[in-house]
């Protein structure tokens, strides 16, 4: 599976960002999608979840209410829809994928930074 994401940039406290991250290599309904964030120094943590059908999806705490994962199936794309951002949103986001109800997210998109402003 190729990973492809995109959409972080610079923006100021406040604001809002879209990333999306496209996917190919096997069929995108079968697929899992999430997406995690790493800051220098830290380890990689999650920010957001949801699963092949799109019925069920997960946020982090620091994310609720503020960040919004979806997909769409169509495009084998997934998104996340990122408002009230904060400068601790800083990171480099990292779109990932695996099989339906797997265990681990076997693969791995090259990273996207997001960068905020205060």
């Amino acid at each position: 599976v190729q990973l492809q994401a995109s959409g972080g940039g610079l923006v100021q406290a406040g604001g809002s960002l879209r990333l999306s991250c496209a996917a190919s290599g096997r069929p995108f309904r079968s697929l899992d999608m999430g997406w995690f964030r790493q800051t220098p120094g830290k380890e990689r943590e999650f920010v957001a979840t949801i699963a092949d059908n799109g019925r069920r999806t997960s946020h982090a705490d620091s994310a609720k209410g503020r960040f919004t994962i979806s997909r769409d199936n169509a495009k084998a794309t997934v998104y996340l829809q990122m408002n009230s951002l904060k400068p601790e949103d800083t990171a480099v986001y990292y779109c990932s994928a695996r099989r339906a109800s797997a265990g681990e997210w076997d693969y791995w998109g090259q990273g996207t930074l997001v960068t905020v402003s205060s």
